[in-house]
């Protein structure tokens, strides 16, 4: 079988790449980047035949149809902004695949990709991915699920690459639409760092506030594990929580055109191309991905709370900015083998908690060193 890794030398993807050619028995994997030098150099440092490289350009829709040809899986490692037209790629191809992050119209594409016989995931990485699988595996366990609590600290900095910066903005920009929680049956917005609370995350991280993040899960649960309430709470190091307050309590969010010395721009503009450049916005401390999942519901009539943590290797054994990327690229390969291996029984463009078996994913992230763990009080 074959597998086409997009943005498989990128920041994040390539240790999806390197998962793929230590666990996977694809007999081909190929990266597909617009930076053909960083996937050769990639390529040769890892040193497995298996490994090619295609050059591919993603804002070239029909240049993507056309190199999807002759692969079975997809792994789309490329920033969010290309998920729709991957999706939508995959779905024209028919080819199965998954990626890291979700905009909402790719569910669109769900009855044509039922009719084709294939599956897209969206949302295989720490959260959305693992932390689906921990709602899924309580879910599994409850007649009645009520509340559905995600928390997580993505502790790395602001700008490690391009598409982790928006991401980064995109979470605290005061217009982001989708930062909502679900509660009586409706989904309610809520601004920047709102509903703040404290969690104390195992490992290096410790405790950290978090507050309502815009992350998938809340929109898909309620409808996939009948989630009479859903919410996504997450952080960043300190640091960067900081930084995401000043810019909002200074305007520097702010999408009005301004000028600045004879050039027209905004101050949301300025400030992504200023973090984009400044070392310090690429430093931090601690690299690292912790995860909390609580789930109460009931079984038999009697009250339950399941809480879920992840555990990962530190920074000094995984090696630095790797302790944090490694937590989002090694879902995504396991997902695509998942797929590859027909461990994956749906079809369709369905989120991770309904695709993606949590006893097998959990096993396998465990052989990588990413540990899940469970508590039932009641």
């Amino acid at each position: 079988m074959k597998i086409l890794a997009l943005g498989g030398a990128g920041a994040v993807c390539q240790h999806s790449t390197r998962d793929l050619v230590e666990f996977s028995d694809f007999s081909e994997i190929v990266i597909g980047e617009n930076n053909v030098a960083a996937a050769e150099k990639l390529a040769a440092e890892i040193g497995d035949p298996r490994l090619k490289v295609m050059e591919i350009n993603a804002e070239n829709f029909d240049e993507m149809v056309n190199a999807f040809k002759g692969f079975d899986v997809i792994l789309n490692g490329l920033p969010w902004k290309y998920d729709l037209a991957v999706t939508k790629a995959c779905v024209e191809v028919g080819v199965s695949g998954l990626d890291v992050s979700t905009v909402d119209d790719q569910w669109s594409y769900d009855a044509i990709a039922k009719e084709k016989g294939i599956v897209f995931i969206p949302g295989v990485g720490a959260t959305p991915g693992i932390t689906n699988a921990m709602a899924r595996k309580a879910a599994d366990q409850l007649d009645e699920v009520d509340d559905i609590q995600i928390n997580f600290a993505a502790f790395r900095c602001p700008a490690p690459a391009p598409g982790l910066l928006i991401t980064f903005l995109w979470e605290f920009h005061p217009k982001t639409e989708s930062r909502v929680y679900y509660e009586d049956g409706e989904f309610h917005w809520v601004g920047p760092f709102a509903g703040l609370k404290t969690i104390n995350f195992p490992g290096q991280i410790g405790e950290q506030e978090i507050c309502y993040i815009p992350h998938p899960e809340t929109r898909t649960m309620p409808k996939s594990l009948g989630a009479k309430a859903v919410s996504v709470r997450g952080c960043f190091p300190p640091h960067a929580m900081r930084l995401a307050k000043a810019m909002l309590e200074s305007g520097l969010y702010s999408e009005e055109k301004i000028t600045v010395k004879g050039i027209e721009t905004t101050a949301f503009e300025m400030m992504h191309e200023i973090l984009l450049e400044l070392p310090e916005s690429k430093e931090t401390p601690l690299w690292a991905y912790g995860l909390v999942v609580v789930v109460y519901g009931k079984k038999d009539g009697r009250d339950l709370k399941f809480t879920y943590w992840n555990r990962h290797p530190g920074q000094e054994e995984w090696g630095g900015k790797a302790a944090y990327y490694k937590n989002i690229a090694i879902p995504l390969s396991i997902g695509a083998q998942m797929i590859a291996k027909g461990d994956v029984n749906k079809t369709g463009i369905v989120p991770p908690e309904t695709a993606i078996p949590p006893d097998l994913f959990f096993s396998e992230l465990r052989k990588r060193g990413i540990e899940v763990h469970e508590r039932v009080e009641g």
